[in-house]
């Protein structure tokens, strides 16, 4: 099947219970994990970092790294998961990112991305893609035998997809803004800077032989029809998170009529199966509550939903009141 729409990687946000509260809505969007860093890969508790259900399929795994040695090293465990896929970050403006030389800021240097994609894929026969913005400004935050610090120009961009496809990347995600490295924070990064639509069309128009997926800024239905017009994908975030139930809109790109009539009832139904099964296990409901704040986005019932589930208390037993008051 071809994925039209996916999820983007959201840190605190696309874990593995948002992606499962996902899957009770549509089953057909293309999953991502939070971004993960090779080092975390290294040092942590895998089953907590890498873990997914069988449900959550399609689903790729999105890692920062900043050298080939801790990429290979990193993808070569996550291959005990059945990841669909595995992306590389490009795109990431943190501060904290950039300082330890990965997501964005590596945009400046795509020989070494060669590199980390190529380890990659010694470590592993899935596909590789790249998320990447269309330029970046390093100013203050790139060495300063740097000559050039602003790499914004649509010949900057298709220079670093060039070096990048010749290391075996077919498919390239792209948010159509700058990264500003120095003087803006993630969110800001999300807002301030333009976006630059035509550039990513342009990308797809004279490279038709790779898959061009487009990022930022899209929340309706119209939107991403338009896109399509000139893409092969197209990637929402902080939209689906907050009004999910857009996400029963979808089945016209799949094929899929199943989800259109989904109801926040049928929904309520599959949390409160899951929420039990948390129990069991003795996690936390909150854990996975805390995801679901927009399922009456823009709804009578809103605000009452939000306050319930926000009580420490909310569990199992929350929801079936909540359920029999509707």
């Amino acid at each position: 099947m071809e994925n039209k729409i996916s999820i983007a990687p959201m840190v605190d946000r696309t874990d593995r219970n948002f992606r499962n509260f996902v899957r009770m809505i549509n089953k057909d969007v293309l999953l991502y994990t939070e971004m993960i860093t090779a080092q975390a890969i290294l040092n942590g508790d895998l089953d907590y970092i890498l873990g997914f259900d069988e449900v959550e399929h399609p689903i790729v795994l999105q890692i920062a790294a900043t050298n080939p040695k801790e990429a290979y090293q990193a993808v070569k465990i996550a291959e005990r998961y059945a990841y669909d896929e595995i992306n590389l970050n490009v795109g990431c403006p943190s501060d904290r990112v950039s300082g330890n030389m990965m997501g964005a800021y590596l945009m400046a240097f795509p020989k070494e991305v060669a590199n980390i994609v190529k380890a990659m894929k010694d470590a592993t026969n899935k596909p590789i893609s790249i998320k990447h913005r269309i330029g970046i400004d390093g100013k203050n935050v790139l060495p300063d035998t740097f000559e050039q610090t602003l790499l914004d120009k649509y010949e900057d961009m298709m220079n670093f997809i060039h070096i990048t496809e010749k290391a075996g990347v077919n498919k390239y995600i792209i948010h159509a803004r700058i990264a500003i490295l120095a003087g803006l924070d993630p969110k800001q990064n999300r807002s301030i800077p333009p976006l630059r639509y035509d550039e990513v069309y342009r990308v797809k128009k004279e490279n038709p032989n790779l898959h061009i997926e487009i990022n930022g800024g899209i929340k309706t239905i119209e939107e991403i029809d338009e896109h399509l017009k000139y893409v092969d994908s197209v990637m929402l975030g902080r939209e689906i998170y907050d009004n999910p139930m857009i996400l029963t809109e979808f089945g016209k790109y799949y094929g899929s009529e199943g989800e259109i009539n989904i109801t926040r009832k049928e929904i309520i139904e599959k949390m409160i199966h899951y929420v039990e099964n948390m129990e069991k296990k003795n996690l936390r409901p909150h854990l996975f509550l805390m995801h679901t704040h927009g399922l009456f986005h823009n709804v009578r019932g809103s605000k009452a939903w939000k306050r319930a589930i926000n009580e420490t208390n909310a569990n199992s037993g929350t929801l079936r009141k909540l359920l029999k008051e509707m």
